[in-house]
């Protein structure tokens, strides 16, 4: 049996499935719940300084985006970080960690960025007996216009300055997280290495408005007429994601610096894929909010299954094994041929893939006139669109065609003469190096 088993910065969890910081856990009752259900670790929702306290809306505060079945693809959230007080947080986080000892439990946590704020706040943390604390610089609504979340985020001098602060007033693990608003997450991260950070966790949510409401005119979430931007997450997102930790784990810079990896984690898949992309563990919100806290058991069972057909005996047998075939398009393999294959048995003759090819893409598909569609192969750029647009799943496929051999097919050599773009002659640098 797989040992799912995690250590992350020295913090064993049962599994690699942690509640991200969100609604989901904003107080005792909700943790004791999603432990109860399974879940190696939660990530308690954002606390803030003492002071005026944080006021949320009472209307609503999310958006959505869904797929053609209602299922539920993209999530806006309006939510500030905790309205609860913050001894009242602190005492169940205490509460919950005594209770739950084999369980890794986070502090999220936003306040101004001054250091007075941070050295008040960190040992009033350590008390709790947390297992470490996760640095909110990405929430990219309300807080962000006040000077925090995502508005220290996007500068890296501000990212390193604030975590030089922590990892001095505070002596156990401090994850920065990292918001996707950015050109480049590369310099975020670096800035977090720069600044001795023991990890990062990202993507936090994306800055988007979901839709508007044409009768109102107005965004929605609507409150009292108007609505603005939001954090957008959910499976929508987990393409943003991968590429940004990817982008991480094979920066030079950045190499050996712990991820936690967040955005769009559904099933098992979605984990093990983060997972083979170098992330050390995953969080997940939308999923839980969307099927509740019992959806861990799924991918718990999920990806000890796999690990088990793959002969893997912990997450770290495969852990960044993807990291190396990670590379810029330049470097890409220019004789690697493939050509798209119809299977008429499992054909519905719907003409879905002629369609898009005759119309948009380079018109490789012959329809007869009895609806039987077939590849011309002379034509066809393996672009994979008729894959992708096909309603059957494996009904289209593309077959690798070796250079130097006989397409049987065509009767043709496939034949290649480039490495790579890097010898291209197309290609500027190329022929300046010529």
């Amino acid at each position: 049996m797989a040992d799912l088993t995690t250590e992350f910065l020295g913090i064993k969890s049962p599994n690699p499935f942690w509640l991200a910081s969100a609604p989901p856990t904003d107080k005792e009752y909700n943790v004791r719940r999603a432990f109860e259900a399974g879940w190696g670790g939660v990530v308690w929702k954002t606390l803030g300084a003492e002071g005026p306290p944080v006021v949320n809306v009472n209307g609503p505060r999310y958006g959505a985006i869904w797929g053609a079945d209602r299922r539920l693809l993209g999530l806006n959230n309006i939510e500030l970080i905790t309205d609860r007080p913050l001894d009242v947080n602190l005492e169940e986080m205490t509460r919950v960690k005594k209770d739950y000892p084999d369980r890794a439990l986070i502090a999220s946590i936003m306040v101004p960025c001054e250091e007075a704020a941070w050295k008040a706040i960190l040992p009033r943390v350590a008390e709790t007996g947390c297992d470490g604390i996760e640095l909110n610089f990405g929430c990219p609504h309300g807080m962000a216009e006040r000077g925090m979340g995502s508005a220290v985020g996007q500068v890296p001098e501000y990212i390193q300055m604030v975590t030089e602060w922590c990892k001095q007033y505070y002596d156990k693990p401090v994850i920065v997280k990292l918001t996707p608003n950015i050109t480049d997450i590369r310099h975020p991260a670096r800035a977090a290495k720069a600044g001795n950070a023991d990890a990062v966790s990202l993507i936090n949510t994306i800055n988007s408005i979901t839709s508007v409401n044409l009768d109102a005119m107005s965004p929605e979430p609507m409150i009292g007429g108007k609505g603005t931007h939001g954090g957008y997450c959910g499976p929508a997102v987990k393409p943003i994601a991968m590429n940004m930790v990817a982008e991480i784990a094979r920066d030079p810079q950045t190499a050996g610096l712990p991820i936690s990896a967040i955005g769009g984690v559904t099933t098992w898949r979605d984990a093990a894929e983060f997972i083979a992309l170098g992330a050390g563990n995953v969080q997940v919100c939308t999923a839980a909010m969307t099927y509740g806290f019992k959806v861990v058991e799924e991918m718990i069972s999920g990806l000890s299954d796999w690990m088990d057909q793959k002969g893997y005996s912990s997450i770290e047998d495969f852990r960044g094994m993807a990291v190396p075939n990670v590379t810029d398009w330049q470097y890409l393999d220019l004789n690697y041929v493939t050509k798209a294959k119809i299977s008429q048995d499992d054909c519905i003759k719907c003409g879905r893939c002629y369609a898009a090819c005759e119309d948009t893409s380079h018109q490789a598909i012959a329809m007869s006139a009895d609806r039987t569609f077939t590849v011309k192969d002379d034509e066809c750029v393996a672009c994979n669109l008729c894959v992708n647009v096909c309603p059957v799943e494996g009904c289209i496929t593309m077959e690798e065609v070796a250079v130097g051999a006989v397409d049987e097919r065509t009767g043709k050599v496939v034949s290649g003469e480039y490495g790579n773009w890097t010898q291209h002659p197309n290609n500027p640098a190329a022929t300046a190096a010529e």
